[in-house]
């Protein structure tokens, strides 16, 4: 956005001077948008850790979890690499094994979930939508779920969060984690882990500075402790501060939350809705009312998709991504229905 611009321009100009910087905005830097992704996720600031991606976070949550020999972590069919290889290597140093949810053809997710969650479910490690067509997935039920046969749930959050409400008290999971340059509208090598009050006393991915008790006093830093910060701060990445890109992602959240997520997906649905209805008279695919979210759909054809139309659409500037056999379509609030006028005319040209 314009305003977040402007704030890493300011920032990057603050960078000239760096005899500016004191001790004290090495710790203050991540405090605001710390505070900000807490408040959108219903958390509170001491259990939000600052990563510089998901890959990280899930890495955190791989490395804190315990999971026996012989029982099994969960994934869903094609789910996005970040949240898949930590969790294969953990089963081999494990001895434990990756059990993978198939696609099902309604696109019903939750229920094959939850058929697929059981006792010998150590992790299921999910996402809040599938990341190549959007499809639902209810994690309020599949967190209940996880607890009753003491399973941890890890949500890679990055498909959602920032365009549809979220709240960490309804849903219990121990480990989140999401990216700010997607729909949190922020920079990239910035990410935010929520860490559940059980878990904040584990091991950190890296020992930094940063992340020790008391490193806020500069003259004590050869002092060196054996505690942490407090909460998940202990997880907090080195160099956490980022003095360029915390201000961005800060500047970014303060808009989404002033805008309300609730907003936003009421907003965004009014879009996917008409892009649904529209997209299945031209014969294609989507999934059902039911099982889509409001802000990311995918639209697949029966005899395929044609050649390089990513292609085509780009040379008539309509950006869509191509996951599998499904045009990924992501409008956000600075789409207008003309917008969608012209997607639709394309693809009634190409089909």
């Amino acid at each position: 956005m314009h305003r977040a611009v402007k704030a890493g321009q300011d920032a990057l100009l603050q960078k000239q001077q760096p005899w500016q910087i004191t001790p004290s905005d090495f710790f203050d830097a991540m405090q605001t948008p710390r505070a900000l992704f807490a408040r959108l996720i219903g958390s509170a600031a001491d259990n939000i850790a600052i990563v510089p991606s998901a890959s990280y976070g899930i890495a955190l949550a791989a490395a804190n979890l315990p999971v026996p020999p012989n029982q099994k972590i969960l994934v869903l069919a094609e789910q996005f690499p970040s949240n898949i290889y930590a969790w294969r290597r953990l089963a081999q140093e494990k001895n434990a094994r990756i059990h993978t949810v198939p696609r099902p053809p309604d696109s019903d997710w939750t229920t094959a979930v939850l058929n697929a969650l059981d006792a010998q479910t150590a992790v299921a490690a999910l996402a809040n939508c599938h990341w190549t067509d959007g499809s639902r997935i209810d994690l309020e039920k599949i967190g209940a779920r996880c607890r009753e046969v003491n399973a941890a749930l890890v949500i890679d959050g990055t498909q959602s969060i920032g365009a549809l409400p979220f709240d960490v008290t309804r849903v219990q999971p121990d480990f989140l984690v999401t990216i700010a340059h997607k729909w949190l509208l922020g920079p990239y090598s910035y990410a935010f882990c929520y860490v559940a009050p059980q878990w904040c006393q584990g091991r950190p991915l890296e020992e930094n500075w940063l992340n020790r008790a008391g490193s806020e006093d500069f003259t004590g830093l050869i002092d060196y402790r054996d505690d942490y910060q407090p909460g998940a701060r202990r997880f907090d990445m080195g160099e956490g501060s980022h003095f360029i890109l915390a201000p961005i992602a800060a500047t970014a959240l303060d808009q989404i939350l002033s805008w309300d997520a609730a907003s936003i997906a009421a907003t965004l649905q009014h879009h996917t809705d008409r892009i649904a209805a529209e997209a299945q008279r031209m014969g294609f695919t989507v999934p059902a009312a039911a099982y889509r979210t409001p802000h990311l759909i995918g639209i697949s054809h029966r005899a395929g998709l044609p050649k390089k139309i990513a292609a085509v659409l780009a040379a008539e500037k309509i950006f869509v991504s191509i996951r599998g056999n499904a045009i990924r379509i992501a409008p956000h609030v600075y789409n207008t229905p003309a917008d969608i006028d012209r997607l639709l005319a394309v693809l009634r040209k190409v089909i």
